[in-house]
């Protein structure tokens, strides 16, 4: 059971990774007017990203509504054995878990808009799995620290709230099965 469990989250884990992508758009000065050109070559920031210290959030923001947990429709049955699972092994009620197995499934939407912007100010990220799960980003201090509740736009999870969390704190380790990081 704790086998399935584990082997799940790995894949998920794996999706996650996956999605990390950390090249940069790159400005042409060849195809812009010379003001553009000047204002591209002045700037250390690729195009369609902000500067790194800040998250700019509306550039993460899915646009969608949140919509009310306790009607959702999960893709997963509460009784099901991958929610039972997920619920014996991190401690959780089974609708906690039904709730956060969905969104976690689902939270590679939001950490690759962020990696993005972070680009090698990421080093590394975790998921919280608790009553009050939560993406958590570790970023190299010249992040700021800040935080925001992402309403995922995929079908599988639509207009569940992630919320998300930047920590400018460096911290790196052993990434076990779901993003969660050994210290």
């Amino acid at each position: 059971m704790a086998k399935r469990l584990i082997s799940m989250m790995a894949i998920a884990s794996i999706w996650a990774l996956t999605g990390c992508n950390n090249a940069a758009d790159s400005v042409d000065a060849t195809d812009q007017t010379p003001e553009a050109a000047a204002t591209a070559a002045d700037s250390s920031t690729p195009k369609g990203e902000s500067a790194v210290g800040t998250i700019d959030w509306s550039l993460v923001d899915s646009g969608e509504k949140p919509a009310d947990p306790t009607n959702y429709q999960y893709p997963f049955a509460l009784d099901s054995q991958n929610v039972r699972d997920y619920a014996e092994y991190f401690d959780v009620d089974n609708a906690t878990a039904q709730h956060n197995l969905t969104i976690s499934m689902a939270s590679n939407e939001a950490l690759s808009k962020l990696l993005d912007q972070l680009s090698d100010s990421y080093t590394s990220h975790e998921i919280i799995d608790s009553k009050n799960m939560k993406l958590v980003i570790h970023t190299t201090p010249d992040v700021a620290a800040s935080s925001y509740d992402y309403v995922l736009s995929d079908d599988f999870a639509k207009g569940l709230v992630l919320p998300i969390e930047i920590k400018p704190d460096s911290k790196k380790g052993e990434v076990k099965a779901h993003g969660e990081v050994q210290e």
